[in-house]
């Protein structure tokens, strides 16, 4: 079984709990562990009954209040944030977390490395990818048909465009290291939905370039266009300041 707390997703910090009944993992951990805290004993929950703390990759809004994570705790590529060597994660190579099998796979951003996960459970199975400008084949490959996706929908392209926002920055956001639009998430989540898929979660949307309606709106769009129903997935977005349950 999978369970999920998408606590905050978005340019101000990022942090998601994933759990089952024993084991509790922490995705990111960019927004503070007082405000996590606060966000998890409305569940029930607290921050010192998670086991372990996954990242993703070094940008603030990802790790910002790491070091509060104990360090015997912490899990990642190699890289991302100071670490025990027996804690260095490896692209594909899949490892054991208390009732979770994990397993890293590519993004690509512009911090190196980047990757999402692949988590398993029994025959749960849930795939984390945000922060990405694209995503390669074999990830294409690796995540195909799960049951539950935590995906970025960063931006609407011409809110982006005209955001006002610097040529660089716009460029970057649109780059192949940047972030998927949703457009471009919506195109890829119709390659990869399928008989076992349940529940998409649109995740890291922009508040000045992006909203929930059109996040949703091209979605369905999409779906339509590649004559797929749309109303088969139970489809949501995440946000940054409201605590959204897988």
């Amino acid at each position: 079984m999978i369970n999920a707390y998408i606590l905050a997703s978005g340019s101000k910090g990022n942090a998601t709990l994933i759990f089952d009944g024993k084991t509790n993992i922490l995705i990111d951990f960019g927004i503070s562990k007082k405000s996590i805290d606060e966000k998890l004993v409305k569940f029930g929950k607290n921050f010192a009954e998670i086991n372990y703390f996954l990242f993703t990759h070094a940008h603030s809004d990802h790790i910002k209040f790491y070091e509060d994570a104990p360090i015997e705790k912490r899990f990642s590529l190699e890289g991302v944030v100071e670490l025990r060597k027996e804690n260095i994660l490896y692209l594909y190579e899949t490892v054991t977390m208390g009732d979770f099998k994990v397993t890293p796979i590519r993004a690509s951003h512009d911090a190196n490395p980047t990757c999402g996960y692949l988590i398993e459970n029994g025959e749960d199975d849930l795939v984390y990818l945000t922060d990405t400008g694209l995503i390669k084949k074999r990830v294409l490959n690796y995540i195909r048909n799960r049951k539950y996706y935590i995906i970025e929908s960063n931006h609407d392209v011409e809110m982006l465009v005209n955001s006002g926002r610097p040529a660089l920055l716009i460029q970057r956001i649109l780059s192949q290291k940047g972030h998927l639009s949703n457009e471009d998430s919506a195109f890829y989540m119709t390659g990869l939905v399928g008989e076992r898929t349940e529940k998409i979660i649109l995740a890291h949307l922009s508040e000045e370039c992006n909203t929930p309606e059109k996040a949703l709106e091209t979605y369905r769009k999409i779906f339509e266009l590649k004559d797929i129903d749309f109303n088969k997935y139970d489809v949501r977005c995440a946000y940054q300041h409201e605590v959204v349950i897988l």
